[in-house]
């Protein structure tokens, strides 16, 4: 079997964060699935991008970085909402895998039950790389465009992101 490693992510937006780890492991295996989380939820503060947009966002910044995609494949999944399931869900949405890097304790605990070799990803600054706090900064309109690809910068304005989740934070207040 080819070493085809998995990753997981909500990429809610995709980040440099993100475009590390990839970097990172596909060094250590001949190719990749990149599995795009919670993939039927959108337009919420939590997950403001759809399933179409966040693969489009991943797809941009493997571009940008100038990376061969050959060996990857981009695949959305939507939760199932059962530990027990969820496991089984990502295997019938992917190509076979032989080892998952994530750094998520859940999602790692329920693979290892499951079987699967578990590595992780060195966290590239963590405490600035991440989706939550790029969210955040959106819509506070503080900095947030040195946090992600500039193709993803770009596709978000493009797709007038930052409004969105600004409306979105409103009507979550106010709801």
């Amino acid at each position: 079997m080819v070493n085809r490693g998995l990753y997981v992510g909500r990429f809610q937006p995709f980040h440099l964060g993100h475009l590390d780890a990839i970097q990172h492991v596909l060094k250590e295996v001949d190719e990749l699935v990149v599995v795009i989380g919670s993939a039927q939820y959108s337009h919420n503060t939590n997950n403001p991008f759809t399933a179409g947009e966040r693969l489009v966002m991943v797809r941009k910044a493997l571009q940008e970085a100038g990376m061969d995609y050959s060996n990857l494949w981009i695949v959305p999944v939507p939760d199932v909402h059962l530990h027990m399931l969820w496991v089984s869900a990502v295997v019938g949405y992917t190509p076979k895998f032989n080892v998952l890097y994530s750094n998520e304790p859940l999602t790692k605990r329920l693979f290892i039950e499951a079987g699967f070799e578990v590595k992780t990803t060195p966290l590239f600054k963590r405490k600035v790389y991440m989706s939550t706090i790029i969210r955040e900064k959106m819509i506070k309109d503080d900095s947030w465009t040195e946090l992600v690809p500039k193709s993803v910068a770009d596709f978000i304005l493009q797709i007038d992101g930052v409004n969105r989740l600004r409306d979105l934070a409103r009507t979550d207040r106010v709801g």
